[in-house]
């Protein structure tokens, strides 16, 4: 069993320039391959960034239906185009994990999250979001591959 380091960070609003999609579980990987490289195009375009690793936040519709918004942090605000469409990742507080290995037993690392936080007296704030330090494509490892888990959250009021 991976047990998993979880800090406090305080973190300042983020312009990101992404895409949205509802999709099932399975469609979730093609996709953010195509938004990922698409976004990164359009920043590159408007001399925007990237700034800093992609990202997806995940919202649970139904069992493994999914909204999901994906791209990058960008270094000035965008307009958008086409699919592409600005947005930002909110500021304030938030638990952090990283999880190594495949995206297919994540589900731990939102458990222990969600176990932190409401030991921290705390709420969810919004919905969690995955930042991916290594491309799938790339040289690494599957095993090796880390994903950092990002979950807003709020100290209840007493």
């Amino acid at each position: 069993m991976t047990t998993y380091a979880i800090e406090s960070r305080m973190l300042s609003e983020q312009d990101t320039a992404v895409q949205y999609a509802t999709l099932r579980l399975h469609e979730v990987g093609p996709w953010l391959e195509k938004t990922f490289r698409e976004v990164a195009t359009y920043l590159d375009r408007k001399g925007a960034g990237p700034s800093g690793p992609p990202f997806a936040r995940y919202h649970r519709v139904v069992d493994d239906l999914f909204e999901l918004e994906a791209g990058f942090a960008a270094t000035t605000p965008t307009a958008g185009e086409g699919a592409v469409e600005p947005s930002e990742l909110p500021g304030g507080l938030a638990a952090v994990t990283e999880h190594f290995g495949a995206c297919g037993p994540i589900e731990a690392a939102y458990n222990a999250i969600e176990t932190w936080v409401r030991a921290q007296h705390g709420v969810p704030a919004g919905d969690p979001w995955e930042v991916y330090f290594d491309d799938p494509d790339g040289d690494a490892e599957p095993a090796a591959w880390k994903t950092e888990i990002v979950q807003p959250y709020r100290v209840a009021v007493s």
